[in-house]
This record gives structure tokens, sequence and C-alpha cells, in this order.
């Protein structure tokens, strides 16, 4: 389950990365693939739906751990990625015409979109460095670990404890 996680997390950052640059893919692929990592963050939140429920349960009977810290900036997250995409099917091109719809030429919407934008930026770059030591260690785990043994890269060699007969006399 934790190579999935990591898989997943891996995924989901470069997606994201390259759906805060539509300049990067063009204003149509942006919205479609936008749309899609929504889908995947929707199977992110599922995977860790057991923390969230655990966490939430728990959160106000200690006075404070990282677990409450974490789950106060995933709510926050979830919020500000849930109006950028509001925001972003609001004033799209593509997606709205594709399903019939016309996009609101509200200034706000658009306003609203930019700001989440920069919102989820910021509490995504806190989501990631919140789960850093995970990171690292699935990273050891599932790149660093098959590559040594792969190629055959260790610890150095250690000599060799050859044991001695000593005499008495």
């Amino acid at each position: 389950m934790h190579k999935t996680n990591f898989m997943i997390d891996l995924g989901i950052f470069a997606a994201f990365l390259v759906a805060l640059e539509p300049r990067l893919t063009g204003e149509t692929l942006h919205e479609w693939f936008s749309l899609a990592f929504a889908g995947v963050l929707i199977v992110h939140l599922l995977l860790h739906w057991k923390w969230v429920v655990n966490v939430g349960r728990n959160f106000f009977r200690k006075l404070w751990h990282t677990s409450r810290l974490k789950f106060v900036v995933n709510a926050l997250l979830f919020t500000s990625f849930t109006v950028l995409m509001m925001s972003g099917l609001m004033i799209s091109r593509s997606v709205l015409n594709f399903l019939g719809l016309e996009a609101s030429h509200n200034s706000l919407w658009r306003e609203l979109h930019s700001l989440f934008a920069n919102v989820t930026l910021i509490l995504a770059g806190l989501h990631f460095a919140l789960g850093w030591n995970w990171l690292v260690a699935m990273a050891k785990r599932y790149w660093i670990a098959p590559l040594r043994s792969l190629l055959k890269i260790g610890k150095p060699a250690q000599p060799a404890v050859v044991p001695v007969k000593v005499d008495d006399k």
C-alpha cells in the first residue's frame, strides 16, 4: 500500500506542477488535465480516508501534535482546491462547451481562480513539507535501495574478523 500511495503522490505532485502553468499545455489541455487531476485527488483522499476519520475523531483530545497540524493544512488544502476547481469550471471554455454550457463572463470567477491557485500552491507546499520524512523514507525504500542492490552499491565492506589463538607461553 505504501508503494501505491507513494506513486500516486508523485503523480499528483507532477500533475499539480503542470496544471499550475496553463501556458505549458494550452488552455484546453489545462482544463481537461485539471479535471482528471481532481479525480486522482479524490482517489488520494479515499486512500487516506481512515487517517482523516481517525484524526478528525481525536482532534480535540490532545493539546497539540503533528497530526492535528496536518489535518488543518489538509482541510484548508481541500477547501482551497475545491474553490479553485469550481472557479475554474465557471470560467472554463472547453469543458463547459463540451457539456453544452456557457462560461461565466463575471471577472470575479477569474479573480477567485487566480487567488486560489496561489493559496492552493502555498498549502500544497505545506502539505508536501509536513510529509517530507515519509517521502524520503519511501524514496529510499523504492528507489535508492533497489538501485543500490542493482548496482551492488552498499555499505563499505568491513574487514573480516579472524580469530587468533594466543599461546600463553
